[in-house]
């Protein structure tokens, strides 16, 4: 089974076609790519896939359950993260506190408990802090922990957010273009962390990048978004080849 499905998505802004039958079915374990120029309907599709919007018509299979038109804190829970392609952490709290934010999902203590500080308080409190440390181990900022958001290198931002979504411990990543900012370097740098997140954390990402030679290195498959329409969809070698891909996208 596909652990996520989606089925004649549509939605239209003000009488725009904003995304029309948008599909894709990805497996368990894949990092697909969604590419496409700027206003081709990447960010309405992951607006979508999140509760960010509610679909005109079509379906969202996650994992075989129907997630459409949940609001976005029950899709979380349900298993989706994401990131945003503008950077959006908590910049005047704790690099520490802004992962712990990503774990209440999965932690729970009484008002009363927290005010009085009690036992079981404290014994959550030590689970929450060893699990944000040892994600923030993974992408090297455990030294950072104490320090506010804001302070860290723009670089490390990204990976910061990168870390509090994988705090909710999802089944499938939303990225939004994570590279957009980032020099040659950093970008590099990055990717390599995404691979390295799929093999550890056993999860599904899709990522959403406007850079074809960028998602082409490290995506098996890919779609390709033009217009709001799905221009052609398959293995990454042969989306490359594809002459609408050429003409539409490369411009060429």
């Amino acid at each position: 089974m596909a652990i996520l499905e989606i089925n004649n998505l549509g939605i239209s802004f003000g009488g725009l076609r904003a995304l029309d039958d948008f599909h894709v079915k990805i497996e368990q374990g894949e990092l697909y790519g969604l590419i496409g120029p700027n206003g081709a309907g990447k960010t309405t599709a992951f607006n979508l896939l999140t509760g960010v919007y509610r679909p005109d018509e079509g379906r969202i299979l996650l994992d075989g359950e129907d997630i459409t038109g949940r609001k976005t804190i029950e899709i979380n829970k349900a298993g989706v993260a994401r990131t945003f392609q503008n950077i959006r952490l908590f910049h005047q709290m704790s690099v520490l506190d802004n992962v712990k934010v990503g774990l209440h999902n999965h932690y729970y203590c009484s008002t009363v408990s927290g005010i009085l500080r009690l036992p079981s308080f404290r014994r959550t409190e030590k689970e929450m802090n060893e699990k944000a440390l040892s994600l923030l181990d993974v992408f090297d900022l455990s030294g950072e922990a104490g320090i506010l958001a804001a302070n860290l290198p723009y670089g490390k931002q990204r990976k910061l957010e990168i870390a509090r979504a994988l705090a909710t411990d999802p089944k499938l990543l939303l990225l939004d273009e994570p590279a957009a900012g980032m020099n040659p370097n950093e970008t590099a740098e990055l990717m390599e962390t995404i691979r390295f997140v799929l093999d550890k954390f056993h999860i599904t990402i899709l990522l959403i990048e406007h850079d074809m030679k960028l998602v082409s290195g490290i995506c098996e498959k890919l779609t390709v978004l033009n217009f709001g329409k799905v221009l052609t969809e398959g293995d990454t070698s042969e989306v490359l080849h594809d002459p609408e891909v050429i003409k539409a996208y490369l411009g060429e």
